[in-house]
């Protein structure tokens, strides 16, 4: 039995990894079972036991893979909990940047949830409610500080999430538009400097932000 167990267990992690792959090379609607289960080295009849169809799979994949890079770089690094807005700002935006540009990071996991952003199929509800929004109501209470909200007041401010959609683009922009990024860029940029790269968007949305802030 338990070696059954395992078996199944197996069969299951190679699929999600093979099918992680596929998916991001060749989009959900070209990928094929066929060819992840060969990849995988798994009989086609293992994605119906284990995920019900390939929209099954494809949901598992991508929880999968942002499930994998949140428990290895968390939101908050570990911060301690008397933290400023300032440095879970910072951890954050560093967090976000690891899980996208990381060492140890599988180049599929990043490219694949990319992809669904820019084409989305069924699953991008499920995403974004499982994984994207716990995120950005992270980001959005960082910013309510950083803005001077008022915790008591309305849960939606405008200005709250215009901020946060310009560091979330900043980050993902040295991602998705890395092919132009390397051909624009100055010798002395490294496109992988984390650090740096995490330095100066901090430093770049503080500053906007507080201008907001001083503003209103």
């Amino acid at each position: 039995m338990r070696n059954t167990q395992k078996n199944n267990g197996d069969a299951k992690d190679r699929l999600i990894e093979a099918a992680g792959v596929i998916f991001a090379e060749q989009g959900y609607r070209s990928a094929t079972i066929r060819k992840i289960c060969q990849r995988a080295g798994a009989h086609v009849g293992a994605v119906n036991y284990h995920f019900r169809d390939k929209q099954g799979l494809f949901a598992a994949v991508l929880e999968h893979a942002h499930a994998w890079s949140v428990r290895k770089y968390p939101p908050d690094l570990g911060l301690r909990n008397e933290a400023s807005a300032e440095e879970k700002l910072q951890a954050f935006i560093r967090s976000f940047l690891f899980r996208i540009l990381g060492d140890g990071v599988p180049d599929w996991h990043g490219r694949l949830i990319v992809r669904e952003i820019v084409e989305h199929s069924d699953a991008l509800d499920r995403m974004v409610k499982n994984s994207i929004q716990p995120l950005y109501v992270y980001l959005k209470e960082i910013i309510d500080e950083l803005l001077g909200n008022d915790p008591a007041g309305p849960d939606h401010h405008e200005q709250t999430f215009l901020c946060a959609m310009s560091v979330l683009g900043q980050c993902l922009n040295h991602f998705t538009g890395r092919n132009i990024v390397s051909r624009i860029k100055p010798d002395s940029f490294d496109p992988m400097d984390i650090e740096l790269i995490t330095d100066h968007i901090t430093r770049f949305s503080l500053g906007g932000i507080r201008m907001i802030r001083d503003r209103t």
